[in-house]
């Protein structure tokens, strides 16, 4: 009862409230106008980095890349909601954990809140399954005038096991915002299968995406995942 009392209330606020994109249509869509989601930068496909497979939702271009900024920065949690809904886009492999992408203390001190747990915590809702956190995340070191493979070297020493936890998970979910090199994705999912799990996927928000020949198709790449 209190639920539906709750997505009612949810519904006539969106009716009164503008767009937060626009500020001029109906929302329609997590808080937007069915307007302002057509034209959001989709991607939905998946891209290689680092010889792994993330599958994004959005191109790193405008508003997604403002509205990611904003959130991870200027603590505008309201985009949060359409954030989320994003994420949902994508078809999800069957997991049995969800491992949002770890930060530092110092970053969350900083920031006051780790962006990819509050993103991981409504897919968790979502599909009923379990938040894990088994990596900690030390002192992120600025990677300026670092080479390629310091810069990678740097990132894994960067991902080290949390204190002995005797959950097991062999198929996880990594959850991050925004994909460049992917090596966090990679450093963290190598200490992951250190771990003892046996398939790792990752999803993000958005990507900058390359001019090559390394994206692939959405609909044929997100269906084998599904296999159990």
């Amino acid at each position: 009862m209190f639920k539906l009392i709750k997505t009612s209330a949810k519904q006539i606020f969106d009716y009164l409230t503008p767009c937060s994109l626009c500020d001029i249509g109906i929302r329609k869509q997590y808080g937007v106008c069915q307007s302002c989601w057509n034209q959001l930068p989709w991607l939905k496909q998946s891209i290689q980095r680092n010889q792994q497979k993330i599958f994004v939702v959005c191109h790193y271009q405008y508003p997604i890349d403002r509205i990611i900024q904003q959130f991870k920065y200027e603590q505008k949690l309201y985009h949060q909601r359409l954030l989320e809904g994003l994420l949902q886009q994508l078809k999800l492999p069957k997991v049995h954990a969800i491992v949002p992408m770890p930060i530092s203390t110092d970053r969350l001190v900083e920031r006051g809140f780790n962006q990819t747990l509050l993103l991981a915590q409504a897919l968790s809702k979502s599909l009923n399954i379990p938040i894990w956190q088994p990596v900690q995340r030390l002192d992120q070191h600025s990677q300026k005038g670092l080479s390629r493979i310091e810069r990678l070297e740097n990132i894994e020493q960067q991902f080290v096991a949390a204190p002995p936890n005797h959950l097991r998970y062999r198929k996880v979910l990594i959850v991050d915002d925004v994909v460049t090199t992917g090596s966090s994705i990679t450093a963290l999912s190598q200490v992951l299968q250190q771990l003892g799990c046996q398939q790792v996927y990752s999803i993000c928000l958005a990507a900058p995406i390359r001019n090559n020949a390394s994206s692939l198709n959405f609909d044929d790449t997100m269906e084998s995942p599904l296999v159990e």
